[in-house]
């Protein structure tokens, strides 16, 4: 199993990378977590005719802006795009004239789903709520034997813990930085990721979705593992365009 983070950043796009987007790739399949602005590499990656799953956690903006790009791809499967529950009407909205191109005039036919936690499309495991302003999803993937775990855009909360229990691989977000926290903007930091990690017992853990602002080069990356280590010993940092073999 291959693992590319195609986008990195929380927010918005940099020169340090695009808004978060991530690509798995089994034997079988593609599944493509969030569509932020890394989105627009997928091209790269996705050859053949494997199966593509798309899974949105939330509709925050920087999570979604790549589907803007869906006009470039001629994907001759197609794509299952699995939204929250609740969401689907408001993302037609914004995936429609006159902002961009709408999903029913698209090259690639999209089959769009909201999710139902009682009817899970596999290899989607779990899905839980995580704390976020606005409703966010984690979730939690079984691929070729191994616990793949996504927690984007998240405080500390139960759900978290529960979603990264024995994870092989604990994707999660890092935004924040010790003392410098918004109550009314929950998000994680380094020391609080690897807690998690390391309560869960994830075997493990690479961060993502760094706020630009407070991370506005890779060394602040390094510095923010370096935090996470010294808790959870197999952390990691994610970089546009880094592989990660499973």
């Amino acid at each position: 199993m291959k693992i590319v983070f195609l986008g990195t950043n929380g927010w918005y796009d940099t020169e340090t990378g695009n808004t978060v987007s991530i690509l798995i790739e089994t034997k079988h399949e593609f599944i493509i977590l969030d569509a932020g602005g890394g989105f627009h590499k997928i091209g790269r990656y996705i050859k053949g005719n494997k199966p593509i799953s798309l899974f949105l956690s939330h509709l925050h903006l920087d999570h979604i802006i790549g589907l803007h790009t869906l006009a470039r791809f001629n994907f001759p499967q197609g794509i299952s795009l699995y939204c929250p529950a609740g969401t689907k009407k408001s993302l037609t909205r914004i995936i429609n004239r006159p902002y961009t191109v709408p999903f029913k005039r698209l090259k690639t036919k999209i089959s769009l789903h909201q999710l139902n936690p009682a009817k899970l499309p596999m290899p989607l495991k779990e899905i839980k709520r995580l704390k976020h302003p606005v409703a966010c999803y984690g979730f939690r993937f079984v691929l070729e034997n191994k616990i793949v775990s996504y927690c984007p855009d998240t405080g500390l909360c139960s759900n978290l813990f529960k979603l990264a229990k024995g994870a092989d691989m604990f994707i999660t977000e890092c935004s924040a930085k010790p003392g410098k926290k918004d109550k009314k903007w929950p998000h994680l930091d380094a020391k609080e990721a690897a807690l998690v990690a390391k309560q869960a017992k994830a075997k493990k853990m690479i961060l993502v979705h760094f706020n630009p602002y407070l991370y506005p080069d890779l060394g602040e990356r390094k510095k923010a593992v370096k935090q996470a280590k010294r808790i959870f010993k197999n952390s990691l940092a994610a970089f546009d365009n880094q592989t990660v073999n499973l």
